[in-house]
């Protein structure tokens, strides 16, 4: 009973902090997005749907995530598929988007610039950010994070004025590795192993992420 009523009143709140209700639609384990770009983005069969979030992300940009994960029958988050549609606000004509990344892959015909790191849990998340709304999101329907995961980062730039972005994050529980995200991080004792441990990861993820441009109405 207080576990049900912790969710009722984490999704009022939850509801109540949202700006405009999410305009993309979710399809199984697919987002559906007419515009900003016109894609489906699918995951595996396995992935769970968590939930959407739409709301301005510190005043200057519409920010719209929508958030799957594999967990385990505990629902402890195993894989984390995170996509965000991102766009500057008309009030904000200054502001682009910089990435610097030197790695780049192509899934479905789109570029995406490729970041990766590593993160423990009790690391402090910066207040009003879009991993505090995906954190309480996915805290909200019940589920748990491990204690180390470690992510890659694909943004697509829609055009060369760089205002606007699809970015897709994929995580994965550190543990199965053996690993905690200390021994990964700069100067931990595995950080030697880390460029290759990477590679896996973006191996994995170009696997378990597809991408149709233009699908039309489903």
């Amino acid at each position: 009973m207080i576990r049900h009523f912790a969710y009722f009143v984490c999704l009022t709140i939850f509801l109540a902090q949202q700006t405009v209700a999410p305009e993309r639609k979710v399809e199984r384990s697919a987002v559906l997005s007419a515009r900003d770009p016109n894609v489906r983005v699918r995951f595996p069969q396995s992935a769970q749907y968590v939930g959407a979030d739409r709301w301005n992300l510190y005043d200057i940009a519409d920010c719209e995530l929508h958030a799957f994960v594999d967990s385990d029958a505990q629902k402890n988050v195993q894989h984390l598929y995170w996509v965000q549609f991102e766009g500057y606000l008309p009030s904000k004509p200054d502001l682009a988007h910089q990435y610097d990344s030197p790695r780049h892959t192509s899934i479905g015909g789109l570029d995406f610039y490729v970041d990766t790191w590593v993160r423990s849990k009790d690391e402090q998340t910066q207040p009003g950010s879009d991993r505090q709304h995906i954190e309480k999101l996915i805290r909200c329907k019940g589920f748990d994070m491990p204690a180390g995961m470690m992510y890659l980062r694909l943004v697509h730039l829609l055009d060369k004025r760089k205002r606007k972005e699809l970015m897709i994050i994929y995580g994965e529980d550190l543990s199965p590795a053996g690993f905690r995200a200390a021994d990964l991080s700069k100067g931990g004792k595995a950080f030697g192993q880390w460029p290759a441990i990477e590679s896996g990861l973006l191996h994995r993820a170009e696997k378990k992420i597809a991408i149709q441009q233009n699908p039309g109405t489903p």
